[in-house]
């Protein structure tokens, strides 16, 4: 199946993504729809489940999770973690890591709250947690990074891309400088992957669940960590899986096991696995490049439409490197609950967002399924 089959051929878009035949479904920022495929791998899983062991039906598939994963990454499949909630995944390095009194870690403060937290709960720890400066809302270019770190700062976390501005983050640039320092980077991909190339050459942690623009289930996610950080990362959770116990008798010693099931604790969620495997790898089939070209295309055109209406665009003049999935607009000092009403009684589904200051957005996100039509109407219903 390609991008061009999709979008020329209506029965084959109505079958793959069920929830076009009666919404213009433009939340993919927020959680998505899912794909036909994936939901009906999730399905077989449970169907399997009630007949037997679920286990049988699933385990063999943790090498095609991991195969994928490194595939979408750029990385080693013992580099790829199955840990779900992005939360729980950063909760685990901010937690795994060892810092040392006088250490600071740069953090954007308006970023999603999961990437936000666990750093802050560092300084309980004697932790310095600096926030970031920017231009803008979540306007972070290389030399903001550059210009706020010091010899004793330890880790710099980002969000590959800003959840209301849709500005997206130059990580390479950034970790490419940190790595050069000796300070380690580590991502919140959830808003990139699957839809642009998010690669980890110059990452040493990453976290991405797949609810969002990978098409997938809540609380099914990757986790990369650097091969050589792997055995300086400790998790803070212990269970039979990721801690050595030969014929599950618990040992005197705890040691845990090498590579990615160091992180994966326990039983993994064998139902969302499926449906994680089965959208990465429509990701794959379809092509991230071709993906990303899409939404820019898509979004080269709705930039200057909601302007047409009169409404402000965040990141609207983005570089190329800088442009995402998201289209955030507003009118200053106007709400923008009843907009977001209006639309979703005509089966528009949008997000509606608000900043720190109070001032709300609409927020679209279209993904690569979604037609000109389909835009067209809803800039039309606005």
């Amino acid at each position: 199946m390609t991008l061009n089959e999709i979008l020329t051929d209506e029965e084959l878009r109505h079958h793959e993504f069920p929830v076009t035949r009666d919404k213009i479904f433009l939340a993919h920022a927020g959680v998505c729809a899912l794909p036909r495929r994936v939901a009906q791998a999730i399905a077989d899983c449970a169907h399997a489940g009630s007949l037997g062991d679920q286990e049988e039906f699933v385990m063999h598939r943790i090498g095609d999770a991991r195969n994928a994963g490194a595939k979408l990454l750029n990385c080693l499949p013992d580099e790829v973690s199955l840990v779900g909630p992005t939360s729980l995944a950063l909760s685990f390095v901010a937690a795994g890591l060892k810092f040392r009194k006088g250490d600071n870690v740069l953090i954007y403060h308006d970023d999603y709250p999961s990437n936000v937290y666990p750093w802050l709960a560092l300084a309980a720890h004697g932790v310095q947690v600096r926030l970031l400066n920017t231009r803008g809302l979540g306007a972070i270019r290389a030399i903001d990074v550059m210009g706020q770190v010091d010899e004793n700062t330890r880790l710099v976390a980002l969000a590959s891309n800003h959840f209301i501005s849709g500005y997206r983050l130059d990580h390479a640039a950034i970790g490419k400088f940190l790595r050069e320092r000796g300070i380690l980077f580590c991502l919140d991909a959830i808003q990139t992957l699957g839809a642009f190339p998010t690669t980890v050459e110059h990452v040493d942690f990453l976290a991405a669940d797949a609810h969002k623009w990978l098409l997938g289930p809540c609380g099914a996610g990757v986790f990369y960590v650097k091969k050589d950080l792997q055995e300086k990362l400790n998790p803070p959770i212990y269970g039979w899986h990721n801690v050595r116990n030969p014929n599950f008798v618990a040992q005197d010693k705890i040691e845990f096991r090498s590579g990615a099931a160091k992180f994966e604790a326990g039983t993994h969620n064998l139902v969302g696995l499926l449906g994680l495997i089965a959208a990465m790898e429509l990701a794959l089939e379809i092509g991230v490049d071709n993906i990303a070209a899409e939404l820019l295309r898509k979004r080269a055109w709705l930039v200057p439409a909601l302007q047409a209406k009169g409404y402000t665009v965040l990141n609207a003049e983005p570089k190329p490197e800088n442009a995402s999935g998201i289209t955030a607009f507003f009118q200053p000092g106007k709400d923008l609950a009843p907009l977001h009403k209006k639309l979703a009684d005509a089966g528009v589904i949008v997000s509606l967002r608000n900043d720190r200051k109070g001032q709300n957005y609409i927020r679209v996100s279209p993904h690569f399924y979604n037609t000109d039509a389909e835009l067209q109407r809803v800039v039309e219903l606005i």
